[in-house]
């Protein structure tokens, strides 16, 4: 099993949005980076992933997902009326994936960038934690996954 951080911006997509779907299952769409769509397609079904708000005025962990869908072409790259449409991406060569998640934990507290960041020395690289790291999708190392855990 591996282990990954996504973030979403409260105002597109919280945790209280996904708690609201049906079997709290989303596609985790709109990911333009090649870098983090490469790691949606290292994901398989099982992984687990922190759902992460950033971009907010208390960035932090907000819950814990699961892959329930490998990845697959992103239909939103398609549709031209969508703000994640990609005139280069067609179905016959497909530039986007995503990925099903469903939330499995809404946490009752967040933890808190502000926490993870007392945390740094044990969390080692931490790609959340290195500066100038935008990415919607990063890797968390079963170690470290292990020690932020507790704190959900």
């Amino acid at each position: 099993m591996n282990f990954w951080l996504m973030k979403s911006e409260p105002t597109t997509f919280s945790v209280d949005d996904f708690a609201k779907l049906p079997e709290q299952i989303s596609p985790w769409e709109g990911v333009r980076n090649y870098q983090a769509r490469n790691y949606m397609r290292a994901m398989k079904v099982g992984d687990q992933g922190f759902f992460y708000h950033s971009s907010c005025p208390a960035p932090g962990i907000m819950g814990i997902m699961q892959v329930v869908k490998a990845a697959y072409p992103d239909e939103t790259a398609w549709d031209p009326t969508s703000p994640y449409f990609d005139p280069r991406s067609t179905r016959e060569n497909p530039r986007w994936d995503r990925v099903d998640v469903q939330l499995v934990t809404r946490l009752q507290e967040p933890v808190l960038l502000k926490t993870l960041h007392t945390l740094a020395s044990e969390l080692g690289e931490f790609p959340l934690l290195q500066r100038g790291n935008r990415l919607s999708v990063l890797p968390v190392t079963e170690a470290q996954w292990k020690r932020i855990l507790p704190m959900t």
